[in-house]
């Protein structure tokens, strides 16, 4: 089995509608993401000799870097007249929880295998960890075959 780990921070905002305690206000994190995709045995980049850009993968948090994550139902922060829409990043789910910043960068890691090789049938295990503070982790392992 072979693994890529790819690691990247990014800074960013983002608030808990309908939370009952302070996460409810605006407030932002240094976040740290790591992804690991784990391969039987990955092919090869044809010329270049890779399997993986990791630049790829990081770019993926470096994109959320000073923006403000929210939910598709925050109406304020929607507002292209109240916030530039390119500072505004919409989570999946109610709220940008850590969970669905997780599941955000779990989707684009999928779409970034995805153009790689694809119809190979190459099974993938891809995990996807976000630190939001020192002590608050979470992971989601998702495995594709593309």
């Amino acid at each position: 089995m072979e693994t890529i780990t790819a690691k990247g921070h990014f800074h960013a905002a983002h608030r808990q509608l309908g939370y009952d305690g302070k996460c409810a206000y605006v407030h932002g994190h240094t976040w740290r993401g790591t992804f690991v995709v784990r391969c039987e045995h990955f092919p090869r980049l044809a010329g270049i000799d890779m399997s993986v850009d990791f630049g790829a993968l990081k770019g993926i948090f470096r994109s959320l870097d000073h923006r403000m994550l929210v939910s598709a139902r925050d109406e304020a922060f929607l507002r292209s007249g109240l916030f530039e829409p390119e500072g505004v990043v919409v989570m999946p789910g109610n709220n940008p929880s850590v969970e669905n910043v997780v599941q955000y960068c779990m989707d684009r890691g999928v779409e970034v295998l995805q153009g790689l090789f694809p119809d190979r049938a190459i099974n993938y295990d891809l995990q996807v960890t976000i630190q939001e503070t020192d002590n608050n982790f979470f992971t989601l392992d998702h495995s594709i075959t593309i």
